[in-house]
């Protein structure tokens, strides 16, 4: 089958308090969805990239690739109002039969264990996704009073989530939700099929914020 990795990179940058793009900050001298961008064809040099980004950010892209001389071969797609729509349109140009991961655009350090053993439970199941068990105590609001969870049956979830190619495209036709957070969500929603967990790697942060990105320049200069 054919893998393909839908990349949504649809950020503004206000938690990053930034008038650029949090996408387009520098990671060690480079954008950082194109750090992203390059760590999924170091992994799979034959994986098709699908980039969705904002329309109005289109050429802002384009000149950085200029500026860059960033060559990767992509389809460019315009993203929604929601992640979701971004999601919904990027798959209309992914074919059947294939094998899909979609990623954010702000996870530059997946590693290839990690990508290793999605793509592998692919073999037995129809949606995987990457997880890590958290370090600190965990509890639970509601409304006015709190409660202890059991970190042990915690996870917190991370990208690429992977999926075969018409179960996402299949899920992705139901209407859309304010609680969908993820791909899993929808597919689980839409669908009602398990979502297998494998191990993420803990280096595999999201960049939202400024100290996100101080992290993701010590993680690159050991990871990189």
């Amino acid at each position: 089958m054919q893998r393909y990795m839908v990349i949504v990179a649809g950020g503004a940058g206000k938690r990053m308090g930034s008038d650029i793009p949090k996408q387009f900050l520098p990671i060690n001298g480079k954008p950082l969805l194109m750090r992203t961008i390059e760590r999924i064809k170091v992994y799979d040099n034959a994986i098709n990239i699908v980039l969705v980004l904002p329309e109005t950010q289109f050429e802002y892209w384009n000149l950085l690739c200029k500026e860059y001389g960033f060559q990767i071969p992509l389809k460019l797609v315009a993203g929604g109002q929601e992640r979701f729509f971004s999601v919904k349109n990027a798959l209309d140009y992914i074919p059947g039969d294939s094998i899909v991961g979609i990623h954010d655009g702000v996870r530059p350090f997946v590693s290839n264990q990690t990508l290793n053993r999605l793509f592998a439970s692919l073999q037995k199941s129809d949606a995987v996704i990457p997880a890590v068990s958290p370090h600190e105590s965990v509890r639970i609001e509601d409304d006015a009073k709190n409660t202890m969870l059991d970190r042990n049956k915690v996870k917190l979830v991370q990208t690429p989530q992977c999926f075969k190619s018409d179960v996402i495209k299949e899920a992705y036709n139901t209407i859309y939700k304010p609680f969908f957070t993820d791909d899993a969500s929808v597919v689980e929603y839409a669908l009602k099929i398990p979502i297998t967990i494998v191990d993420g790697n803990r280096e595999n942060i999201k960049i939202t914020t400024p100290l996100d990105l101080m992290m993701a320049e010590l993680i690159y200069e050991n990871f990189g």
